[in-house]
């Protein structure tokens, strides 16, 4: 007895000399911390994180994504989208188009203690994650495999005043309906026999004018009929909506002129987080949009796994009386 609480003894303090040889290792090499910088973005600004797909051109091509829009691509940004979003409660609105999404953070907003590093690699590890996690989701239907996956670059831009964020998502609807209005153009031309090179060469130096009659005259497109997911992107906001006369808390996608003033006055708590109402948002043919669908879905299976439980509980209880 005595011997084996000698030896009890002998471990106890060879434990503490390692913890304590430990500890002095650690102390020593603790000042390489020094050398980490810390970059906090200013307070009180809004806070804009836009996703950017890095080499998507040939990310499509590989996955052949149908020309000039795919719309099973842009859903699946939309789920990605909506994934950050539901992360994030500081976010006041999203905004996607093509391979890129912008999402906007209040300027109050004190998420990692406004750390850029930490916001701008968590927001874009999140979104690529959610991106492939979705993916066979959207695909499936078309048998369309990932080739190799996909990343996105992120960056963090700071605007001081509500007139500045904006004009900054003004500016990239704008761009949206440059780009499209082109390439609807450039691959209806391709289509019809042209080169890439061809139809590059006819419509250089057109304006919208020019190319919206050639959509008309040589392809009987009327461009203002095209859906406003592919000419308006996809705008994503938190809203309360009723479903089965119940409300719900959702992340739902609108398609809108977010450039004219109408659009702000309709959701003015985008700005003013004071403005936030209980008012019910009348989703209209947007019930049917796959992210609103899944999370109808997700909420479904969260029902029924905790009627579940309390089944499963009630039963114990009822074995153990």
């Amino acid at each position: 007895m005595l011997l084996s609480c000698r030896k009890i003894l002998k471990i106890g303090k060879q434990a503490v000399r390692s913890i304590q040889s430990s500890a002095m290792a650690l102390s020593r090499f603790e000042y390489v911390k020094q050398f980490e910088q810390e970059e906090k973005l200013l307070p009180n600004c809004w806070i804009v994180v836009r996703i950017d797909g890095k080499g998507f051109h040939r990310f499509c091509n590989v996955h052949s994504f149908t020309k000039p829009n795919d719309l099973d691509a842009l859903q699946l940004m939309n789920f990605a989208g909506m994934t950050v979003m539901q992360e994030f409660n500081e976010i006041t609105i999203g905004y996607g188009q093509s391979d890129e999404y912008s999402f906007v953070f209040r300027r109050e907003a004190s998420v990692y203690q406004r750390r850029r590093d930490k916001l701008v690699s968590y927001v874009a590890s999140l979104f690529t994650s959610a991106y492939m996690f979705h993916w066979k989701r959207i695909f499936d239907h078309r048998s369309i495999s990932m080739r190799y996956p996909p990343s996105f670059d992120a960056r963090a831009v700071l605007y001081p005043t509500d007139e500045n964020l904006r004009d900054y998502l003004s500016w990239r609807q704008a761009d949206v309906h440059v780009n499209n209005l082109y390439n609807t153009t450039f691959w209806n031309l391709v289509a019809s026999g042209l080169s890439n090179m061809e139809a590059e060469k006819r419509l250089q130096g057109t304006l919208s004018g020019d190319k919206n009659e050639i959509l008309f005259s040589q392809f009987g497109i009327n461009y203002n009929n095209e859906p406003l997911i592919y000419r308006k992107g996809t705008i994503l906001l938190p809203k309360s909506v009723s479903i089965e006369d119940k409300k719900q808390r959702l992340i739902v996608p609108i398609f809108d002129d977010l450039i004219s003033d109408t659009f702000w006055v309709t959701h003015p708590e985008i700005l003013d987080k004071k403005a936030k109402t209980d008012e019910v948002y009348e989703l209209g043919e947007n019930h049917t949009q796959p992210i609103v669908l899944y999370q109808l879905e997700v909420q479904e299976r969260r029902k029924a796994g905790m009627n579940k439980t309390e089944s499963t509980r009630s039963l114990l209880e009822t074995v153990r009386s």
